[in-house]
């Protein structure tokens, strides 16, 4: 049987941590940001942790 191949999309998008969590960049931060509170642009600044129901998923997109 083959290996199962990574998908490269979302391989660019997320990260898998030591732990086994999953990061991603917070969404809404490319334009449009004027008009949002300086609290609401700090906060995006920052990683996400996604939910562990992306879990699944994410370890057949990123076998590897």
């Amino acid at each position: 049987m083959p290996k199962m191949k990574t998908r490269k999309a979302i391989a660019k998008r997320f990260k898998v941590t030591k732990t086994g969590k999953i990061k991603k960049r917070v969404t809404g931060q490319d334009h449009f940001n004027a008009r949002e509170t300086g609290k609401v642009r700090r906060h995006k600044r920052r990683a996400y942790i996604a939910s562990k129901t992306l879990k699944g998923f994410m370890d057949i997109a990123m076998p590897n």
